[in-house]
């Protein structure tokens, strides 16, 4: 079993260069927490946000993704009060007790605070038809009650809790901010009723399931890279047979890979914009698997899986190559995908996409038990679906992945030449990624658009959309003599000119120059109003 590590120093946590920026900054999340309950903190919960190399938008099919973790984390102070069961936390009349939470933000302007119970039997009531910052700690905090549940945890009960929050990953910005404070809201609670070994995969899997209950149909690469996160490392994370994620090593090469990630500036909020947007691209992909499975015949083999919606892409993908010869290891994986799209191609012919009155034709599945078993949960709005056009690219970023991996773990280059020619392939695919985003899964807007042009002008070798996409940020593989002129040619054609009065120190936030950070750790404050580096 892996555990959530407890870190003894921010040095343990992040690279040295960072240490002048976050040593003052958990420094005042503990004063300020000290300052606003009159007590000092207990521990803090960090989970940081992330960066998606390649597999976009194919987790929630259960294909496997690269990830990385990042530096930009989320924060919560917590601390615990015990109190007696008939203390004041209690409802007379119902003889059920309940736990007191007072959740308040350092940015308490943007972020009104909330004080809330949680009853002893665990119910925690979320209105996901709200857009309330407190609901992602809501959402955490009742996947967390449930996995505690599942232990035999006797959870909260008997204390009260504090808890302070504060975060540097942009929220709408693409490297998922509401996945971080997810998990770092379950990390905390766990923590909190005493539980002192968090299993990594259990703390994954409730944080996927408690997104949802916000309305947005996670995945689960998101909730990897958080946790799973190692410094240096990008991971592999695979969803099938079961949640396993890896480091993986880059090679070695004279001069680094070096990941750029800016933002466009147009905030991304999945919750917002699901129903014509992430959630719809969610329904299509199972639809998708659906219409391909009864056309094909293998229908009958494809079994509920842990997907938002549960008949995944991947589904579909298993049953149709059951019981036949299947050439081993990833060359076979790739050539099943390769079939895949041919099969797309003569099955699924409508460019336009399909009309709920077609697919339920397609299914012999009545349109309102199709609506409600597909699109009431998770609302949609959507005239067509464009099945064929979803699928392209979830088989073709399936294998976009393999080849990134192949690359990456299967590439020593001992010469310059042939360290140039490796990061042009890695770029390429990149760049293929970005493609189809745009063009098959229309899941891109104009301004990662130029993001990306501008990059690829001035010297990028990779550029592309990460995260949900319609807004949020971009990566950019960049060759480090490059990444100067890339700076400047944003700051000149992108944003001075879309955003004349920007300042300095937003658009030093706006582009970062990003190396794969530590995944979810827990800090024992002890008393203390700051953290040895």
């Amino acid at each position: 079993m892996s555990t959530i590590p407890t870190a003894p120093s921010l040095s343990d946590i992040y690279p040295p260069s960072a240490l002048p920026f976050q040593s003052p900054r958990w420094s005042r999340l503990l004063s300020t927490f000290s300052s606003t309950f009159s007590r000092p903190a207990t521990f803090v919960s960090r989970s940081p946000g992330r960066v998606n190399l390649i597999g976009e938008h194919i987790d929630y099919s259960l294909y496997p993704v690269i990830p990385m973790a990042v530096e930009q984390d989320v924060l919560l102070a917590v601390g615990i009060t015990p109190h007696s069961p008939d203390g004041g936390s209690g409802d007379g009349a119902s003889g059920k007790g309940s736990v007191r939470i007072r959740l308040r933000n350092l940015d308490g302007e943007k972020f009104a605070p909330h004080d809330f119970k949680v009853w002893s039997d665990g119910t925690v009531e979320i209105d996901s038809s709200k857009l309330e910052w407190s609901n992602y700690f809501k959402a955490g905090m009742r996947g967390a009650l449930e996995l505690l549940g599942k232990l035999g945890h006797a959870g909260l009960e008997g204390v009260d809790l504090d808890v302070l929050a504060t975060g540097t990953v942009p929220a709408g910005g693409g490297m998922s901010s509401s996945a971080a404070f997810v998990c770092a809201a379950a990390l905390a609670v766990v923590r909190a009723a005493g539980v002192e070994e968090v299993d990594k995969k259990a703390l994954v899997e409730t944080a996927v399931v408690s997104e949802r209950s916000v309305g947005v149909n996670s995945g689960g690469m998101d909730q990897s890279a958080s946790v799973f996160g190692e410094r240096g490392s990008a991971l592999y994370v695979k969803f099938v047979p079961e949640l396993e994620a890896r480091a993986v090593e880059f090679p070695e090469l004279k001069e680094p890979l070096t990941f750029v990630v800016t933002q466009s500036l147009v905030a991304a909020d999945k919750h917002v914009s699901a129903p014509v947007c992430y959630n719809l691209r969610v329904v299509e992909c199972t639809l998708a698997s659906l219409v391909l499975g009864k056309i094909t015949g293998v229908q009958g083999k494809m079994k509920g899986d842990k997907s938002p919606l549960g008949m995944a892409l991947r589904t579909f993908h298993d049953a149709f190559f059951e019981g036949k010869e299947k050439e081993e290891g990833m060359e076979g994986d790739k050539k099943q995908l390769e079939q895949l799209l041919k099969l797309v191609d003569d099955y699924l012919p409508q460019e336009e996409g399909y009309t709920r009155e077609q697919i339920s034709d397609i299914l012999g599945t009545p349109i309102k038990e199709l609506e409600e078993k597909y699109m009431t949960k998770f609302p949609v709005r959507a005239e067509r679906f464009k099945l064929r056009h979803r699928a392209i690219h979830v088989f073709s970023e399936a294998l976009r992945v393999m080849n990134f991996l192949a690359l990456i773990e299967g590439s020593t280059p001992t010469t310059d030449e042939e360290g140039k020619e490796l990061v042009k392939d890695l770029g390429d695919l990149l760049n293929q990624t970005q493609d189809s985003c745009r063009d098959v899964f229309e899941c891109s807007c104009p301004e990662l658009d130029d993001l990306c042009a501008l990059a690829r002008s001035a010297g990028a070798v990779g550029s592309r959309l990460t995260g949900a996409g319609w807004g949020g940020c971009s990566v950019h593989l960049v060759p480090a003599d490059k990444v100067d002129a890339v700076k400047k040619a944003w700051t000149e054609k992108f944003y001075k000119k879309r955003f004349p009065d920007i300042s300095e120190e937003k658009l030093s936030e706006a582009i970062v120059v990003s190396k794969p950070g530590m995944g979810s750790c827990l800090v024992e404050v002890g008393g203390r109003e700051s953290i040895p580096e």
